[in-house]
């Protein structure tokens, strides 16, 4: 598993594209883009184009490993 150049939450941008998914968890760039296309997972379209709202990826985050219970 890749260690992501992330360390806290406050360091992220306000929106997150699959590249910065990816890196954030650690996971592919193609896991990241496959990610984002999930029904469940927050993502804003603008166009074609797909982005993470930084407090709604960080809520699915929490909500998937047991912190938004």
């Amino acid at each position: 598993m890749k260690e992501s150049m992330y360390k806290r939450y406050e360091d992220l941008p306000l929106f997150l594209n699959a590249a910065t998914v990816a890196k954030v968890l650690g996971v592919s760039p193609s896991s990241g883009y496959e990610l984002m296309h999930e029904p469940d997972f927050p993502v804003l379209k603008i166009g074609s184009r797909m982005v993470a709202p930084k407090k709604r990826f960080i809520r699915w985050v929490e909500e998937h490993t047991g912190g938004g219970k």
